[in-house]
């Protein structure tokens, strides 16, 4: 099948053309082969790794652990065994930043409770909070 243009494989994939590029700079996608005219020509499989990193991105993954889960898809030394050991690591992550959020939000409602309607800012809990 012939290959994508950097459009149409934007179009396809869902992103930005500059999506596509930064993508390329950092590894997760190879740079596709030209034209005789010098246009980039995609091979129709690049659209599912986007799609693959953008899910991930959904997940919370970042983009250098996109990169690793990418290499272990790639790889016979590593085994779903390794992948769920992974995203087990990432569900660890998760809990922390729910429990650090949790744990903000308690703060913050506690400093609106003690906020009046009326009255100088520099009367505000909240402000006098942020400013300690």
């Amino acid at each position: 099948m012939k290959g994508l243009t950097m459009s149409q494989l934007a179009k396809n994939a869902g992103v930005n053309i500059e999506t596509i590029r930064y993508y390329e700079r950092l590894g997760l996608i190879s740079e596709p082969p030209r034209t005789e005219s010098g246009y980039r020509s995609f091979p129709p499989e690049v659209v599912q790794r986007i799609k693959f990193i953008k899910r991930s991105q959904d997940l919370g993954f970042t983009l250098a652990e996109i990169n690793k889960l990418i290499t272990m898809t790639e790889s016979e030394s590593f085994g779903c065994r390794e992948v769920r050991e992974f995203a087990s690591q990432k569900i660890l992550e998760i809990e922390l930043k729910i429990h650090d959020l949790q744990n903000i939000k308690n703060v913050l409602q506690d400093l609106a409770s003690k906020c009046s309607e009326e009255g100088a800012t520099n009367t505000c809990p909240i402000i006098e909070k942020l400013q300690e």
